[in-house]
């Protein structure tokens, strides 16, 4: 997908809303684990069913509210071969069901070139292909540049990040006081540009996007942090927000998919999600 798609999705839906899909099986709601597990009987199958079932029926129930999706890799890993197993026919029926959708492998991947070439091979080639995959920057240019090579692919770079831990090293200031975070903007915005980079800030970061706007204005920033880690949507789309473009993509984990433990879960995360979109669209026609 690229940049102008993105930009009619968001303007056709009224939403920059990324729903992120981080299935847990202990978060998991109980109804969803017993329907799974009576249609199974070997464990591993019902890890990968359940995982699948779940992450799709939220996606499909969210679908008209948001324009992107986050599965996040650590949440399949976790389970092994059936957790990948899980994550593979995930993207298969993202890619089928809603194709018009930005994906986005949250994996924060980055090696020496070689080994980035293959990582951008697994994610970008084949049929389990994502339009975007975040990646981490500090090892330098030779390992960011092995992804920029694919057309209509994004590379979703770290800048500053929404965990607390950020400030160990993010906001680290050099002998002339430019901060960490705005050294790896001004440097990685030469790799590549807006056509085919963003760049996570996170939402908790509130007035620090007018910083970031200064060194890179035009590219789409990818957002978590709005929600379950108290994030602020009005804030960031008041420092971040790009005239015309939004150059935004708000995401929601934890807040959609875990919005309710019963049996209604999905049509529960359907109403968050639309709550969070009605918020765009009016921010969206206050501003445009």
């Amino acid at each position: 997908m690229n940049r102008q798609e993105l930009i009619a999705q968001i303007k056709e839906k009224q939403s920059f809303l990324c729903v992120g899909l981080d299935p847990d099986l202990n978060k998991i709601p109980q109804a969803c684990r017993d329907y799974i597990r009576s249609k199974v009987s070997d464990d591993n199958s019902y890890i990968s069913s359940t995982l699948l079932s779940f992450c799709a029926i939220i996606a499909d129930k969210t679908a008209p509210y948001c324009v992107a999706y986050k599965p996040n890799l650590a949440f399949f890993e976790a389970y092994g071969i059936p957790g990948l197993q899980a994550y593979d026919a995930l993207i298969k029926h993202l890619n089928k069901e809603h194709p018009h959708h930005l994906i986005i492998a949250d994996a924060k991947r980055g090696d020496i070139g070689n080994t980035s070439a293959m990582y951008a091979r697994s994610f970008f080639e084949g049929d389990t292909q994502v339009d975007a995959l975040t990646v981490a920057p500090y090892m330098g240019e030779d390992s960011v540049t092995p992804f920029l090579g694919y057309e209509g692919k994004w590379v979703i770079l770290l800048a500053l990040t929404s965990n607390k831990g950020s400030h160990d090293f993010q906001l680290m200031e050099d002998a002339q006081g430019e901060r960490l975070f705005e050294k790896v903007l001004k440097t990685s915005k030469q790799w590549g540009n807006d056509e085919n980079m963003m760049y996570v800030v996170g939402a908790t970061q509130g007035q620090m996007f007018e910083d970031i706007r200064k060194v890179v204005p035009n590219h789409f920033l990818l957002v978590p942090g709005v929600g379950a880690q108290g994030g602020s949507l009005e804030e960031v789309c008041k420092y971040g927000m790009i005239p015309g473009d939004v150059g935004l993509l708000v995401n929601s984990s934890r807040g959609i998919i875990y919005a309710s433990n019963g049996a209604d879960f999905a049509d529960v995360a359907a109403e968050k999600a639309k709550e969070l979109q009605e918020q765009m669209a009016k921010i969206m026609q206050n501003n445009f």
